[in-house]
């Protein structure tokens, strides 16, 4: 068994390592949030702030697959060094140019993107490795702090950066990233973290490629049905949902007919439910069936939806209601669901699968975000909200009559996937 040599003190190891990542994730979401709002100051335009997205979302979703790859065979506490100090680098390049007043929005976006392709080995890296150094009975309430974490910096955040940009230059700021990446780097030094150990190739094998190894990963995943179904259920939840986020401003000026203080209260909201869910599933841990509580998420996040689309003007508290719901239960749908991939999936695949996973959930995203508009000026803002929270609602509700879905943590291969050269074995 993957944990079966975890000493009594794993977690002193594993939370050492998890709070400089949590520290980091803080720097990185005081950076993003400041240089949004200085290119918001600096241009005024919807555009631009697009591909300012579009650059911090597209290298992880196409670089995505090979960096599992990369992550599944080298060693993985490098990785997490290596895409940490990437981001320091590149927020230290543009510490220089905001100093000599230089910086430009094209120069955001090349940062954005670089950091990006960081963030794409960092995920997977420390995802696969978390399973290696945390007991398998722990791991949804591992993934419920992490989901914790996410709340505290969507609520956090945004009003520590207003406050920060309202006393110090932008390149000061950008400082505070680099002081968090070399805290999640210096506990790296001090602590091991575990390598999975893959099959021998013969040695008349060819060496394996990047794409061998890609391949092999999709054969893996597509033979285990539980997961493939989740995963469209995810492609089309993600959909749906990722464009009531871009949505929301104009659903609370417009239909709400109420200001920036309000739409910072449906942030709020949000962030406050995504604690209390965090909190909840790390001290209960869940239903003995993991897809079970991530099931009943998904229905919770539907209901939620649907409670701020069907909204009157007059009744702004019931949208906040709605968004403390999903956040209460966005927590309970994805926790165990990660802790399901992490116990069950070879710990020589984990990287690439779990960087697959996150490629397929949100390479929808761009797409719908397109379409979104359009659709929501002719059907209504509403609409859109509704909609999407009741298909919601009855995938959750129809995942409990699914054979493949409700037994994924069984009916995944118990046998080895035919394996090309991609099954080498990694040295560190």
């Amino acid at each position: 068994m993957r944990n079966s040599s975890l000493s009594q003190n794993w977690a002193v190891r594993f939370f050492t390592i998890w709070s400089g990542q949590a520290l980091s994730l803080f720097g990185s979401s005081l950076v993003h949030f400041a240089l949004i709002w200085w290119l918001t100051q600096k241009t005024g335009s919807a555009t631009v702030l697009a591909l300012a997205s579009l650059a911090g979302m597209l290298p992880q979703v196409l670089f995505g697959p090979f960096a599992g790859a990369l992550v599944d065979r080298w060693n993985r506490r490098w990785v997490m060094i290596l895409a940490d100090g990437l981001i320091a680098l590149a927020s230290l390049i543009l510490i220089y140019l905001f100093a000599m007043d230089q910086a430009q929005p094209w120069h955001v976006y090349a940062i954005l993107a670089v950091r990006s392709l960081g963030n794409s080995l960092h995920f997977p890296a420390m995802s696969a490795s978390t399973p290696l150094m945390v007991p398998e009975d722990k791991l949804t309430r591992v993934n419920g702090l992490n989901q914790t974490l996410q709340g505290l910096n969507a609520m956090v955040a945004p009003p520590v950066g207003a406050l920060l940009i309202s006393v110090m230059p932008t390149h000061s700021i950008l400082m505070i990233d680099v002081g968090t990446a070399l805290l999640a780097i210096v506990p790296l030094f001090f602590f091991s973290i575990p390598q999975p150990v893959r099959q021998e190739m013969s040695q008349s094998a060819a060496k394996p490629n990047l794409l061998q190894d890609v391949r092999e990963a999709l054969v893996y995943m597509r033979s285990w049905p539980g997961l493939v179904a989740i995963l469209a259920m995810a492609i089309i939840i993600n959909g749906l949902l990722t464009p009531t986020g871009a949505l929301m401003p104009l659903l609370v000026t417009k239909h709400f007919g109420q200001g920036p203080l309000q739409l910072g209260l449906v942030d709020t909201a949000w962030g406050v439910g995504m604690i209390s869910g965090g909190l909840l599933l790390s001290v209960w841990g869940g239903f003995r069936r993991k897809i079970v509580t991530t099931m009943s998420g998904i229905i919770g996040i539907g209901a939620g939806v649907i409670l701020v689309g069907l909204a009157p003007a007059g009744w702004f508290s019931m949208a906040l209601a709605g968004m403390f719901i999903v956040g209460v239960t966005n927590p309970i749908a994805n926790g165990p669901l990660m802790a399901i991939v992490q116990s069950v999936v070879k710990p020589e695949m984990q990287g690439r699968v779990m960087a697959l996973i996150n490629t397929f959930a949100t390479g929808i995203t761009p797409i719908s975000l397109m379409v979104a508009g359009p659709i929501s000026d002719a059907i209504g803002i509403r609409t859109w909200f509704w909609i999407s929270g009741i298909i919601t609602l009855l995938m959750g509700f129809g995942g409990f009559f699914s054979r493949a879905v409700m037994s994924v943590e069984d009916n995944h291969t118990s046998t080895e996937i035919p394996s090309s050269p991609a099954a080498a074995s990694a040295t560190d």
